[in-house]
């Protein structure tokens, strides 16, 4: 009995320890714990720094596609990123009768793979210095690396940093970035 009580002991620290290093591979994100068992929409509403986007995906009508089987990519911009857009795009785009541009406007930060910064940057060398990576919105971003950093320009010519890599989901993974991706046109 003694020997089963020790043995159960054992197996329940490390299940136990085993629960913590994996959440504690996750960076913070807007002052909030990311969790790898959790999916890209549970895990956003948390960040206070994601509020416009959480917002967006809402009235876009793309949580339930955001907490499928995935796996993503989402390269997320803060509330900042959406705050410097022109004055009164991000209330337009909200509105109903816009909800198509900002469904490719959003499906333009997402790529169909669960690609990590390490896989990314490997693309990008490969690729000799830049690699296009397709949206699910059939955006082609073009991303680079530079200083350890990796970038993503735009259809449009505007670029926007990797400032959070890997935060990893149940489907998918998250990349935090400083600025709105926007398709052409």
């Amino acid at each position: 009995m003694f020997k089963f009580v020790i043995r159960s002991a054992l197996v329940a620290s490390v299940i136990t320890t085993g629960s913590v290093v994996a959440y504690a591979e996750n960076p913070m994100v807007g002052g909030a714990p990311m969790f790898a068992d959790k999916n890209i929409v549970e895990n956003a509403m948390n960040s206070k720094d994601h509020t416009t986007l959480v917002a967006a995906v809402k009235a876009a009508g793309l949580v339930e596609t955001l907490e499928g089987k995935g796996p993503f990519t989402v390269f997320a911009p803060t509330n900042e990123a959406f705050a410097a857009l022109p004055a009164g795009t991000v209330d337009t785009l909200l509105k109903p009768e816009n909800k198509d541009k900002l469904t490719t406007v959003l499906t333009c930060h997402v790529v169909a793979a669960n690609a990590m910064s390490s896989a990314i940057a490997e693309m990008i060398k490969d690729d000799g210095g830049e690699h296009d990576v397709k949206t699910v919105g059939g955006c082609i971003l073009k991303a680079k690396a530079d200083g350890g950093k990796i970038s993503l320009t735009d259809e449009t010519g505007g670029t926007a940093w990797v400032t959070i890599a890997d935060v990893k989901q149940s489907n998918g993974v998250i990349h935090v970035i400083n600025k709105v991706l926007l398709p052409k046109g």
